[in-house]
């Protein structure tokens, strides 16, 4: 009787296994999924950061206005993305990660419509403002349910790597594909593709993502908030409208006073907040702020270049929608690469010296191109525009893993939010700031030598900022450890 219940056993075992190894391999479909939707989540905010750019001058001739029109295309989007950016990861902690997400992307997609449909400039405008909002909702929250669908580290710094990856693929794909898109149906397509891809996330997420946990003690800094988009929204109006009525025109004047009330109000607030949006004490380590004030500096450079060469290559070189996304792909597709080997380049001589070696780098590409003039050859800047993409691919890494050091493990979810809203923050100055100088009547060209001056000057400053801030770091280490 034992030996028949003995060889029994295995068989009475059998379905129980094959229920388990079943519901397993439906929970890692369902993770992967999840993974998937995080990616596109992720991935079209990225795709509108560049695809936008090739549109820009086929927008201008459909829509009318000038550079100043086409600088608040840009920077309505950025904008948005970077003042909102900090309290959309405290909404999806507050009501649930997933939920929020799902309203972010519905929200895109309904917005990218909006842009495809839109029948002038203001219009375009407001759309791209109400992207921006849903851009910002997307990218902390799609993070938060990766934590929660990958709780252990491994997985979930490959989950991470995979989310990263995708999103430098569709920043390097966005030049190409808009380029193709306005050659053969119209620069309205390049809004009409996020439709599918929002479509497709929504359902995902719907399908697999799993819920995070709410916490309702955690606040929302609704004067912060306001205060924070008020002063950005002013700053960079007041730049971009600068270059167009002068910089001694009341309204200007009038702009830039009412930025600066408006950011010392925000930073009162944030003093006395209870839960700030932005927690000033971060501020007191001297790594974090200088990574953060690299962050803003390197963008203002580089994405305020990418904007004045898109103008540059159809507006004074003639070049298609098509020819200046592939002008764009040699430089967007050095990043990637850069990326996955800068962090054993930080290993060897630190993150400091490997975020100064790529803004000098970048500042030597930046240099090298103040030759250009009307009608110069492509293939004469190709290689410099490679070396400015090359740099930035290479203190990317190194900039995020030194601020992320810098601070507690418990906020590391809020100093990476800071650094993403720093570095969008410099976006938007760099498109206002460049776009005002090639929009002045001292001519395109001229602009575009002082664009490339000032990229050099912010990139070797921000490269002895972060050597100064790693010295003065070791010293007080060092001071710490004597005592």
């Amino acid at each position: 009787m034992r030996s028949s219940t003995a060889q029994s056993r295995p068989f009475s075992n059998a379905p129980t296994t094959c229920h388990s190894d079943g519901k397993a391999a439906r929970t890692a479909l369902a993770t992967a999924l999840t993974l998937g939707a995080m990616s596109l989540g992720y991935g079209v905010v990225q795709l509108d950061v560049t695809i936008v750019n090739t549109a820009l001058s086929s927008i201008g001739d459909s829509l009318g206005g000038g550079v100043s029109e086409l600088q608040w295309v840009v920077s309505t989007y950025t904008i948005a993305f970077a003042a909102f950016i900090l309290t959309a990861g405290a909404l999806g902690d507050r009501i649930g990660a997933k939920r929020v997400f799902m309203a972010g992307f519905a929200i895109f997609t309904a917005a990218s419509l909006a842009c495809a449909l839109a029948p002038s400039a203001p219009i375009l405008i407001a759309s791209r403002f109400v992207q921006g909002l849903a851009a910002a909702i997307l990218v902390p929250n799609s993070l938060a349910l990766l934590s929660h669908a990958y709780p252990d580290d491994k997985s979930r710094g490959r989950a991470v790597g995979t989310w990263a990856a995708g999103a430098s693929l569709a920043l390097t794909a966005g030049p190409l594909v808009g380029g193709g898109l306005i050659a053969l149906v119209g620069w309205r397509s390049i809004f009409l593709v996020n439709l599918p891809i929002g479509l497709a996330g929504l359902w995902l997420t719907w399908r697999y993502a799993g819920e995070t946990t709410r916490s309702r003690q955690r606040e929302i800094d609704l004067p912060g908030q306001i205060a924070a988009i008020a002063a950005l929204g002013c700053l960079a109006g007041a730049i971009i409208e600068g270059g167009v009525l002068g910089w001694s025109n009341r309204f200007v004047i009038a702009g830039f006073a009412a930025s600066a009330v408006l950011a010392i109000i925000f930073i009162l607030q944030e003093a006395r907040a209870s839960q700030p949006m932005l927690p000033l004490s971060l501020f007191k380590h001297r790594m974090f702020a200088m990574t953060s004030l690299v962050g803003l500096l390197v963008n203002v450079a580089v994405y305020g270049l990418i904007f004045v060469f898109s103008l540059y290559f159809q507006g004074v070189n003639h070049m298609s929608p098509f020819a200046t996304g592939l002008a764009f792909v040699p430089m967007m597709g050095a990043v990637l690469p850069v990326n996955l080997i800068a962090p054993r380049i930080a290993e060897r001589i630190g993150a400091p010296a490997t975020i100064a070696a790529g803004a000098a780098l970048a500042a030597a590409g930046c240099l090298a191109m103040l030759g250009i003039q009307a009608g110069t050859s492509y293939w004469a800047i190709c290689v410099q525009l490679i070396a400015v993409s090359t740099g930035l691919g290479l203190l990317v890494p190194p900039l995020t893993s030194a601020l992320l050091g810098s601070v507690d493990k418990s906020r590391s979810g809020i100093a990476a939010g800071v650094l993403n809203a720093t570095r969008q923050t410099g976006s938007v100055l760099g498109v206002a700031l460049f776009g005002s100088l090639i929009g002045q009547s001292s001519g395109f060209v001229s602009g575009v030598h002082a664009s490339l001056i000032i990229s050099a000057g912010l990139l070797l400053a921000a490269g002895v900022a972060i050597c100064w801030g790693a010295m003065a770091q070791q010293q007080t280490t060092a001071t710490g450890g004597a005592r």
